[in-house]
C-alpha cells in the first residue's frame, strides 16, 4: 500500500501529520482516510507527542473526496456503502479525538473534506490566495459526514451563508467564518505555525490535554447521533438521479441538467 500519509516527529514532541498525495491534490479515497485515522489514533496514544501539526504537500491542501472513489459507491450495496461513507467521519473524528492541540497548516485550496479537515483543527492557519468551499450540492450531493464538524467549528448561523450553495470563497472570508484562525503571506506561513506550536512547549502536556477535553464537553461534543445521522442523509442522497448526473457530468467535463 502506498504511504499516503506521512507522520513525522521532532525532539520537542512536535509531530507532523502530511497529506502526501499532490498529485491528485490530495483528494481523498478511502486507502488515504484508513492511514489518515490511524496515523491520528497513533499520535492520540503517544505521551511523548505534545503538538500535532496537520499539512499536506504540493499546492492543494485537500480537493476534498475522491471523486473516482466516491463514484464507485454507485455499484456498492448499501452497507458497503455505508461503510466507505464512513470512513471520512471516523477520520475525521481521530482527529478531533486528540488529546494534543493540532495547528492546521492549510498551504493551499480546501474543498469538501478538505475544510472538514480544517474543522477539526483547534488552530487552522490559511494563505493569502487560498480558496475554501463546501462544493458537494453542485455534483449532488451533500456536505454530510464533514458536516457535524463543520457546524461545530462555524456555528449555524455562518454556515448558512456557504453549507449549501457550493461557493468558493476566499481564506480572508473564510477568517470571518470560523474556519481559519488568519491568513498569512505564503512565505510566513511555516512562521506563523511555529509561533502556535511554541508556546505549548512550556506548558505541562497533561493540564493541556485536560483543558482541550474540558474544552469540548463545555462547547457540546460531535455525538454518535449525529455522524450516523449524516451517514443517513448521504446513503439517501446517493440514491438520488441528481448524484448520478453530477458526477456524471464531472466526469464527462460538461454541465450538469439543472447548472443555468
Amino acid at each position: 500500500m502506498a504511504e499516503l500519509v506521512q507522520v513525522v516527529r521532532d525532539a520537542r514532541g512536535v509531530a507532523w501529520l502530511r497529506l502526501e498525495r499532490p498529485e491528485k491534490h490530495n483528494a481523498l479515497s478511502a486507502e488515504m482516510l484508513e492511514q489518515l485515522e490511524v496515523a491520528a489514533r497513533g499520535l492520540g496514544a503517544d505521551p511523548s507527542v505534545r503538538v500535532v501539526v496537520l499539512a499536506a504537500s504540493g499546492a492543494t491542501f485537500c480537493a476534498g473526496g475522491d471523486l473516482a472513489w466516491m463514484r464507485a459507491q454507485f455499484d456498492m450495496d448499501d452497507d458497503t456503502r455505508r461503510r466507505e461513507s464512513r470512513r471520512i467521519a471516523t477520520a475525521l473524528g481521530a482527529l478531533s479525538d486528540l488529546t494534543q492541540p493540532l495547528i492546521g497548516r492549510i498551504q493551499g485550496n480546501a474543498f469538501g473534506g478538505g475544510v472538514g479537515l480544517a474543522s477539526v483543527c483547534d488552530v487552522a492557519i490559511g494563505v493569502v490566495g487560498g480558496k475554501m468551499g463546501l462544493t458537494e450540492t453542485r455534483l449532488g450531493l451533500i456536505p454530510a459526514n464533514i458536516g457535524p464538524y463543520v457546524i461545530a467549528r462555524m456555528g449555524a448561523a455562518r454556515a448558512r451563508e456557504v453549507f449549501m450553495s457550493s461557493r468558493v470563497f476566499g481564506a480572508e472570508e473564510a477568517v470571518r467564518l470560523g474556519l481559519l484562525s488568519r491568513v498569512v503571506a505564503a512565505e510566513a506561513l511555516d512562521d506563523a505555525v511555529e509561533a502556535e506550536v511554541v508556546p505549548y512547549l512550556s506548558c505541562a502536556p497533561g493540564a493541556v490535554g485536560e483543558a482541550k477535553a474540558l474544552l469540548r464537553a463545555l462547547s457540546g461534543q460531535v455525538s454518535d447521533a449525529q455522524i450516523d445521522l449524516a451517514i443517513d442523509a448521504l446513503a439517501k442522497r446517493w440514491e438520488s438521479d441528481e448524484a448520478r448526473e453530477g458526477l456524471a457530468a464531472f466526469f464527462d467535463k460538461r454541465a450538469p441538467g439543472w447548472s443555468l
